[in-house]
């Protein structure tokens, strides 16, 4: 597996989700649900900072993957 990047804004990785043709599903708070084909992945959007954490970062690696998406 590569090395994940800890210094990425979540904004990034959202655009490329939303780039992709996944469907934004706002939950209450700073909870986001990401949806494409009826698979889905959950994230609380990182506060009060703009830099996705690792886990996030691996969270969605992980989900592109599934959804068919590769490097």
């Amino acid at each position: 597996m590569a090395p994940v990047n800890g210094n990425l804004e979540w904004s990034r990785i959202e655009g490329v989700l939303v780039a992709l043709g996944c469907q934004v599903i706002e939950g209450s708070g700073s909870s986001v649900t990401f949806e494409k084909n009826g698979e889905k992945v959950f994230f609380h959007r990182p506060h009060p900072g703009k830099e996705a954490l690792r886990y996030r970062v691996q969270q969605a690696r992980a989900f592109l993957n599934h959804i068919g998406v590769k490097p």
